[in-house]
């Protein structure tokens, strides 16, 4: 099992420490639900350590990721990010990631449980091009600060870079607690605004405990994997192997704008069957709701009446609205913002109601 190097820091905070995709990692630190107040309201620190970091150099590094991602990359401007998708020939996801476009090159950063095979996917597909794939996974520190109150905290700690210049979905580089060349971003996965900053590794646990004390003014905590997947299940945001995977497509997904179908960006794996999705899809992604006791789970089963009309793909408790919140898929026909349907849960039936994505969105400073 791998462990970042934050391992021992989140043990000593008495994290409870769960198997996630490989990674030994912290999926609550207190109680889940403040976790997830904390950044509505705060900030909140996440070790994202585990998630694959890789770079594409070379004369062809646009136009092989062009071949290969949904996204048109090409098009990307210097020091922005978009968020695309490797697919197979069948238009099922291998994976969703982020693409920084930079003046040599492209930088990705994918899913932990898709790394390895992100990898084989990409240089598998190398012949022909001039091109220089390498993994940064191991040798850099991946850091978030998600919450209201996260620029504060990290320019406090940041020289020669003006945070507040940095537009949403933007990077640059800058010297974060006194280490130069750091990468810092401004994407996030929880529906807050949110940083993200890349440094040598071996540096990540006295950079933790920096983040930690600079944002003791603002009520910071360190959060775990529970809170996470709850914040971006509020955002309407898909997580790997349960709105998005080799069975299911980033159209039905409604992740349409991660996927360019123009002309000029010329043809890319997975292209003509996801045309053909979107031409007639069968299901669509959407949200629900339900008062019920029982909080719904990835497989329960969803019906109208005594016909099956879809099923669950993520659940949760949500602090955030006070009920519990799901992402489902539903048949063609049944898709309609407040349709009522039911969900079985082992023979008994709850009540629930469908909404459209995402349940919550931040107001915008």
């Amino acid at each position: 099992m791998k462990q970042t190097t934050l391992h021992d820091t989140h043990v000593a905070l008495q994290a409870k420490m769960v198997d996630f995709a490989g990674w030994r990692m912290p999926v609550q630190y207190d109680s889940l639900l403040d976790e997830v107040r904390t950044v509505r309201s705060k900030v909140g620190l996440f070790d994202l350590c585990h998630m694959g970091r890789l770079s594409i150099k070379g004369a062809d590094a646009v136009p092989m990721l062009d071949r290969l991602t949904t996204n048109y990359c090409a098009k990307i401007p210097v020091g922005a990010i978009r968020y695309g998708l490797f697919c197979r020939e069948d238009g099922g996801a291998i994976d969703d990631l982020l693409v920084y476009r930079e003046e040599d090159g492209i930088y990705l950063v994918v899913n932990a449980s898709n790394c390895e095979e992100d990898l084989a996917w990409i240089r598998a597909h190398t012949d022909g091009f001039d091109v220089e794939v390498t993994d940064h996974t191991s040798e850099q520190a991946m850091l978030a600060l998600q919450g209201q109150d996260s620029q504060s905290v990290l320019q406090k700690l940041t020289e020669d870079c003006d945070l507040s210049s940095l537009k949403y979905y933007r990077f640059t580089f800058g010297t974060v607690c006194g280490l130069p060349n750091v990468r810092i971003s401004r994407t996030g996965y929880t529906g807050e605004d949110g940083f993200e900053i890349y440094f040598p590794d071996a540096e990540a646990p006295r950079v933790w405990k920096e983040l930690l004390a600079a944002g003791e003014e603002f009520g910071i905590r360190p959060i775990g994997l529970g809170a996470r997947d709850t914040l971006r299940l509020e955002a309407g945001m898909s997580l790997y192997g349960h709105e998005i995977d080799s069975n299911h497509n980033p159209v039905e997904a409604n992740l349409h704008f991660g996927i360019s179908f123009a002309e000029e960006k010329g043809d890319w794996i997975g292209r003509s069957a996801l045309e053909k999705i979107k031409a007639a899809p069968r299901q669509a992604i959407m949200g629900m709701t339900t008062e019920g006791k029982r909080v719904p789970r990835q497989g329960y089963k969803l019906f109208v009446g005594n016909e099956e009309i879809g099923y669950v793909v993520s659940g949760s408790v949500s602090p955030t609205l006070e009920t519990n919140i799901a992402s489902v898929y539903v048949r063609v026909g049944f898709d309609s913002e407040g349709t009522e349907v039911e969900m079985d849960i082992r023979g008994k039936r709850q009540s629930c109601r469908l909404q459209n994505l995402p349940f919550y969105s931040r107001t915008r400073k």
